[in-house]
């Protein structure tokens, strides 16, 4: 299959250094847009693909394109994404593919109307997590701590716009909690839920929460607890994580080092070591969007998806306070 003529906005942002060399053996990257010059230039010649300051101007150089990677600030994915609709281009959008509610639904219902298929970087989706908590059946009560390093990474890392709230829409909880209602949602059977929360900024004292704690409740009475955060220190180890699953198979369980059980209904318990970093994810998630670009991303998440997991986070958002 020849290689799809593929623009990339955005390719400063964190997750791309994750996928970037599949990227490249995937896709016939045609041109990178980034307002970081040096990050634009080195996957430019990564790539060996001509850099645009602008991905206006990188759009406007490619209009047959046939796929983008929309990478770039939160505050500009709306504006990008309807772009890219109004081209006909299929893409891929990073959540939360913007930065309110109406923002999101715009750019769902744009994509429905035209037609125009969308990938969602929801990776955990089919990854070693989710395949292990599934042998639990449909969750009914479950709770995830995903507690990642401080805020003050993404001064570093190419994404200082990510602790700027006016321009990542929020903290933790619009960047880690999407993934973790995504997979309850899926599981649960369900597309809508209550949700209560509480966010803080005590830790670290940036203008975003460094720490979220939501409950989510489904109309047949399932929960879901979620606790999200930038609190972990800078460390190799990279964030503590810990996934519970509670359904009618038995109970499901995972730590940070990996080690998993599963207790079933008949008091038999199995266990195993399985690997819960979610970065090798992304190369997977690259080969997936290359092998069902002409099926229209056929079984991958997609724009519907995210609205779903983003009007509970927009939700949380609301019914929090943020403190102090």
């Amino acid at each position: 299959m020849k290689p799809a003529r593929t623009m990339v906005f955005g390719p400063s942002h964190w997750h791309v250094p994750l996928c970037a060399e599949r990227i490249g053996v995937r896709h016939d990257v045609i041109g990178v847009s980034d307002e970081d010059a040096g990050s634009a230039r080195r996957y430019a010649d990564l790539w060996d693909a001509p850099v645009y300051g602008r991905w206006q101007d990188l759009l406007a150089a490619h209009p047959d394109a046939e796929l983008a990677y929309v990478f770039v600030p939160h505050d500009q994915m709306r504006e990008a994404c309807l772009a890219l609709i109004d081209a006909r281009i299929p893409f891929v959008v990073e959540k939360p593919a913007g930065v309110s509610r109406s923002e999101v639904a715009d750019v769902r219902a744009a994509a429905e109307s035209a037609g125009v298929p969308i990938a969602v970087t929801f990776v955990q989706r089919g990854g070693p997590t989710e395949q292990w908590l599934s042998q639990a059946g449909p969750a009914v009560y479950e709770s995830t701590q995903f507690i990642a390093g401080p805020p003050d990474r993404y001064l570093s890392n190419g994404s200082p716009w990510m602790v700027e709230r006016s321009r990542s829409g929020g903290g933790c909880v619009i960047n880690l909690a999407p993934h973790f209602i995504d997979m309850f949602l899926r599981s649960a059977g369900q597309r809508e839920a209550t949700v209560s929360a509480a966010l803080s900024s005590a830790l670290h004292g940036r203008g975003v929460e460094d720490f979220g704690s939501l409950t989510l409740t489904t109309s047949d009475g399932r929960i879901c607890t979620i606790q999200v955060g930038y609190a972990f220190p800078g460390s190799a180890l990279k964030r503590h994580c810990s996934f519970t699953r509670i359904g009618p198979n038995g109970v499901a369980s995972i730590w940070t080092d990996g080690t998993a059980s599963f207790t079933a209904t008949d008091g038999a318990t199995a266990t195993r070591t399985i690997d819960v970093d979610s970065d090798p994810l992304y190369d997977r998630f690259v080969d997936a969007v290359a092998d069902t670009l002409d099926q229209g991303f056929e079984g991958l998440p997609g724009i519907r998806d995210l609205e779903d997991a983003m009007a509970i986070v927009w939700d949380a958002y609301s019914e929090g306070n943020l403190t102090p």
